[in-house]
């Protein structure tokens, strides 16, 4: 399967998703401000440059080159009415291999307030067409701690099927957390 240009852009029918530029750290810097307690579980620990806006305009310049690269992506959330203004998640590939593998791994994250409306789901299902249509991979890893059962949640909705533990995994917030590890596979490959 050949890979097609990427969109920087895309619709859903609530949601925008675009990959962002340095310009617009300022509305990154706003999202993880408002979200900072509530994604401390989830992450790597983050201090004071993180929450600087020069170190975000350094980060998504740095992120537009993988993008240019091909080795990662990373779409920005926004709800329509909401557009350029604030920021409500993202998700992101990364690690994508090519040759014999095809594969990448898939991270996201939403605003503490847009829990539980569907906005996920709904950015996913167009990562998913992203992934495995436009990008010609055939197959995506997602790893969610054991007690991250929404997240969990989402991924098994979408089809990904469990594939067993990793102990251990990732470095999350100064602790080596165990991660269960889902994948989806693109049939069409």
């Amino acid at each position: 399967m050949r890979e097609k240009k990427i969109k920087h852009k895309y619709e859903t029918e609530r949601l925008i998703l675009e990959v962002l530029q340095p310009e617009d750290a300022s509305i990154v810097l706003d999202y993880y401000i408002r979200n900072r307690s509530f994604l401390e579980p989830w992450e790597s620990r983050r201090d004071y440059p993180f929450y600087s806006l020069e170190y975000q305009k350094i980060l998504l310049e740095l992120e537009y080159k993988k993008i240019m690269d091909s080795k990662s992506l990373r779409y920005w959330l926004f709800k329509k009415e909401d557009y350029k203004k604030k920021v409500i998640g993202n998700f992101g590939l990364s690690n994508i291999i090519r040759g014999t593998f095809q594969s990448c791994y898939l991270g996201y994250k939403l605003d503490k307030e847009e829990e539980g409306h569907g906005y996920m789901s709904e950015a996913l299902k167009a990562c998913i067409h992203i992934a495995f249509h436009d990008m010609g991979l055939h197959r995506m890893e997602a790893n969610i701690m054991p007690h991250n059962k929404r997240s969990s949640h989402v991924v098994e909705r979408l089809g990904f099927s469990f594939e067993g533990m990793s102990s251990r995994f990732l470095n999350i917030n100064g602790i080596w957390e165990d991660h269960l590890r889902y994948a989806l596979i693109n049939e069409n490959f």
